[in-house]
């Protein structure tokens, strides 16, 4: 009864041909589609042992693994070292710092000391060149000079200015005869010291 309600496209003579025909041929069609093959091919690439178990990676990873391991046993057996023997210290450096030119330096130190033992020697035993009470002595002559060629008196009290001494001539020959004997005992001095040079460097 299907064939009756059967529009076909194009105008037919019998409905009930026209549709076993067309059915035929919608079926033929849909099977073609089916067994269809495609064109292109779309299938996944063939797969490699090789490719998907890597053995050089593993053996890499196995060695890894062995040296961890290794290595923490070496750790594990100085730990209980340690703890058997109570620790101790392995990092000691008895070495001992040498030096060639040591006993040079030595020498050069000892002979220095002893030539600052020497001039501390002579500075100590050294007399002053310039004599304190000849300075002292000038001073009070300046004084003198100042208060008897001054315009007007100094600035000083009376009792220190009828203190000052008069200027005499038998002063200055004395302070003159100080000042040279004092510079012939500082030459003798010096003349010693250098004699005791030459002495200790022969």
């Amino acid at each position: 009864m299907q064939h009756q309600a059967y529009q076909p496209a194009l105008p037919c003579v019998n409905k009930y041909l026209q549709y076993r025909w067309d059915k035929n041929c919608y079926e033929m069609h849909r099977n073609k589609v089916k067994s269809a093959k495609p064109t292109i091919n779309t299938s996944p690439p063939r797969t490699y042992d090789h490719l998907l178990v890597k053995f050089k990676k593993r053996q890499l990873e196995e060695e890894r693994v062995s040296r961890i391991v290794r290595e923490n046993q070496m750790l594990l057996d100085k730990m209980s070292h340690i703890m058997q023997t109570n620790g101790g210290v392995d990092c000691r450096n008895d070495y001992v710092k040498k030096s060639l030119g040591s006993d040079k330096r030595q020498l050069e130190l000892l002979r220095i000391a002893k030539e600052n033992q020497r001039i501390l020697q002579r500075l100590s035993t050294c007399r002053p060149r310039y004599s304190i009470h000849a300075w002292h002595e000038q001073w009070l002559d300046n004084l003198q000079l100042m208060e008897n060629i001054g315009r007007y008196p100094r600035l000083l009290p009376i009792t220190q200015r009828s203190s000052l001494p008069p200027i005499s001539a038998d002063r200055h020959v004395k302070v003159a005869k100080t000042a040279r004997n004092e510079d012939e005992e500082s030459a003798n001095i010096r003349s010693e010291g250098q004699n005791l040079n030459t002495e200790e460097e022969a």
